[in-house]
């Protein structure tokens, strides 16, 4: 079975979309489209924009959402089962029909401005953890006074965590005493992924739940559970518990495989999902498109 996977904030870059936009008369029209929508035109900051301009969550999520999606339009993908990465989730669902690309895309940018506002009531962040196991890392998580959960499962032995400036802190010095190659703080705007978003999912949950949900084409594999969902009553449930629960991308590949998946197309800027289906599992058969 063919599994298709969209990458999340981070992996955008500084001409993202461009060639697609220039060559292809479908993807131009749809990215005129997003500028339409946004009321912006995300198109020169895509294609001509500093790093520092696209590292703006309310461009970052938008951009990196339409490079996917866009790009999958073009390609024309029958995915057998989708999935994707805390924001590439939403790109997943445009991709297998649960959302149209103009609603896709109004809830990406709501979701952004939602994300950046709660990023600003409480100082917060997120780290890396490499080398210790999940279990560990979730123990001195419990351990710290203040808000720090395991966020991102991304592979074996790469584990993000997320909360309060002072918890993550501390976590990660008690990370690396217990035996972590790193605990890196994260360059990022806030605490995803953790209950520092509680504020952005009260305010992203009336967005969806206004928003039509249809049957999908085929499962999509969604973070919060790691298993196949395609009752659209389910996935609106679970996409909103997406802003303040864990990533479970390790666990969420792992099941793909077991129901079948024979290899893995990574749609969207960058190859960072691949890298991490290669850790997952040595055998996986991955592509980039």
């Amino acid at each position: 079975m063919k599994a298709y996977v969209f990458p999340g904030q981070g992996a955008q870059f500084t001409g993202m979309g461009k060639e697609l936009y220039e060559t292809s008369p479908l993807a131009k029209e749809l990215f005129e489209k997003a500028n339409e929508i946004l009321g912006f035109r995300i198109t020169d900051i895509m294609f001509e924009g500093t790093a520092e301009e696209l590292k703006e969550t309310k461009v970052t999520q938008p951009a990196v959402f339409l490079h996917s999606v866009i790009l999958a339009k073009v390609l024309d993908v029958q995915p057998e089962m989708v999935a994707g990465h805390s924001l590439g989730e939403f790109s997943a669902l445009v991709v297998n029909g649960t959302l149209s690309f103009e609603d896709g895309l109004k809830l990406v940018s709501k979701r952004a401005l939602a994300m950046q506002e709660a990023c600003e009531i409480t100082p917060s962040t997120m780290a890396a953890v490499l080398n210790l196991d999940d279990k560990v890392v979730e123990a001195i998580c419990q351990s710290i006074d203040g808000v720090v959960v395991a966020a991102n499962y991304n592979c074996p032995g790469q584990l993000v965590i997320s909360g309060e400036l002072k918890a993550v802190e501390e976590a990660c010095k008690k990370m690396k005493e217990a035996g972590a190659k790193r605990a890196l703080i994260l360059p990022v705007g806030g605490a995803f992924h953790s209950p520092m978003m509680e504020p952005a999912r009260e305010k992203l949950a009336a967005a969806i739940e206004a928003t039509t949900f249809s049957t999908p084409s085929c499962p999509v594999y969604q973070n919060v559970t790691a298993s196949a969902v395609s009752d659209p009553t389910e996935i609106k449930t679970n996409l909103i518990a997406q802003l303040t629960g864990a990533v479970k991308w390790t666990q969420s590949v792992t099941q793909m495989i077991e129901d079948g998946a024979s290899s893995f197309t990574e749609v969207g800027p960058g190859k960072v999902l691949v890298g991490l289906i290669n850790k997952i599992n040595k055998e996986a058969q991955t592509l980039s498109a």
